[in-house]
């Protein structure tokens, strides 16, 4: 953006300004996050995720179950207590997938100011510059992006909340599994162009990242409506000067391809991990979900990857209890498949019924407290699997990317995606890569000295 009279007249409303920014939700909120901070920091704004004082809030929201969106009112009027403690007119502002479908006079009734939803979120940093002002009490840039192709265009300079970078290629999806809003809340599938993906990761690159974990609604899709693809992606980014570590983030079984694979395979910053949503084990289930696979073709998924990758490769997933008409064997089976595809960080969640989409009105909707038992079963099961994928590295020099110090020891993530704790004797700083001996496992976390 280049400096004008306006920008500077608009950066001056924004300065001493304190937004405490809140994200909820997956990825591709991180990455949007990210990009809001940098721009409300490059318009004299103090961005914080810290609980303290501050003038305005700014929340990024989620609305992919009921839990999501208890917790988006939960932050809001948080939110519009903090503010108003300060004894003025202080700024609630939310945007994403809950902000998208709320209705705007429970917005104002909770204290909201601004509402903007998906594809309108590089709208926000001049939105919050009027709202400031007391120009408008309430400001509402929302409309209907359920036919939507075109990109949001937000931009990462560097890395603002976090040690890693969330780098955003693909919004939207097409897929429309029977139990998602999300299609509907951020649009159709589009992907950014491959030119402007590979500059934003010079840039971020260049001011100190050494790890892009790329993210997006339905990731494997990046680049089928252009004519590049994500192995093309993948390639280019690997090559890339002074880029350690890459990372996938969520991607359908059914978009692993021998094409991907061969990209990960040989490229020498791709990190051993990958997250793959199986859902559930049970074709009944799967087909009434309409996931567009069966069980046995998530199998047959993991064991392709770990013959490209390795026996060591990391493979995470997402497991749903309690979707309608899953009756106890359907729930068996997805335990039985957890165990024998292998798998380590299991994020369990019960079926929540989502208003406009097809499973909402399937008759046979399942008891709260069986959806409770069986996630309680699951995640108890996934923890299991995850210790038992951990502790096979006890004993082995792994590379850790520190990201914090918690006192005793340095913590961050090894390259497949497993917490560790290192202790070291001299100081180690977040963003640096060190060798570590792992001495032991517990909980699902490594332990270990550096090398």
């Amino acid at each position: 953006m280049g400096v004008c009279r306006e920008v500077e007249r608009l950066g001056e409303t924004l300065r001493g300004l304190r937004i405490r920014l809140s994200v909820l939700g997956c990825r591709s909120n991180l990455y949007e996050g990210e990009a809001l901070a940098g721009e409300l920091a490059s318009r004299g704004a103090t961005v914080t995720d810290k609980p303290d004082t501050y003038d305005a809030a700014l929340i990024v929201s989620c609305s992919v179950t009921a839990a999501a969106d208890k917790k988006c009112r939960q932050a809001v009027r948080r939110a519009r207590r903090e503010v108003d403690s300060r004894g003025k007119n202080g700024i609630v502002a939310v945007c994403g997938c809950w902000a998208q479908a709320l209705d705007a006079d429970e917005a104002r009734k909770m204290g909201i100011n601004v509402l903007a939803g998906n594809r309108q979120k590089n709208l926000l940093p001049g939105i919050l510059e009027t709202a400031v002002t007391g120009e408008k009490n309430f400001i509402d840039v929302r409309r209907d992006v359920g036919g939507e192709r075109l990109w949001d265009s937000l931009s990462l300079e560097r890395p603002f909340l976090r040690t890693r970078v969330f780098l955003k290629v693909q919004e939207g999806c097409d897929h429309f599994c029977s139990y998602c809003v999300i299609p509907f809340l951020r649009g159709r599938s589009t992907s950014r162009p491959l030119d402007e993906v590979l500059s934003e990761a010079r840039r971020v690159v260049e001011r100190g990242c050494r790890e892009i974990v790329l993210t997006g609604t339905h990731l494997g899709m990046y680049g089928r409506e252009t004519d590049t693809s994500l192995a093309e992606l993948v390639g280019k980014l690997s090559a890339m000067s002074g880029l350690a570590r890459l990372r996938m983030g969520s991607l359908e079984p059914f978009t692993l391809d021998a094409k991907l694979l061969d990209a990960l395979a040989g490229s020498p910053v791709f990190c051993r991990h990958l997250h793959l949503p199986m859902q559930s084990g049970d074709d009944a289930v799967l087909a009434r979900m309409r996931r567009g696979h069966k069980a046995e073709d998530f199998e047959r998924v993991c064991d392709m990857a770990r013959e490209a990758l390795g026996d060591d490769l990391h493979v995470s997933s997402d497991v749903m209890a309690a979707f309608p008409g899953e009756d106890d064997a359907a729930f068996e089976n997805t335990l039985k498949m957890m165990e024998k595809v292998k798998l380590g960080r299991v994020h369990v969640f019960p079926y929540s019924p989502r208003k406009g989409t097809e499973a909402a009105g399937f008759p046979d909707q399942i008891s709260s407290k069986a959806a409770s038992e069986r996630v309680k079963a699951a995640t108890a099961l996934g923890a299991s699997l995850l210790e038992r994928y951990a502790s096979r590295f006890a004993g082995r020099n792994l590379s850790v990317l520190i990201e914090e110090n918690d006192g005793d020891s340095f913590t961050g993530y090894t390259r497949n995606f497993i917490s560790a704790a290192v202790r070291s004797e001299t100081e180690l700083e977040a963003g640096e890569e060190v060798n570590a001996r792992m001495t032991e496992s517990s909980g699902g976390r490594l332990f270990g000295v550096r090398a």
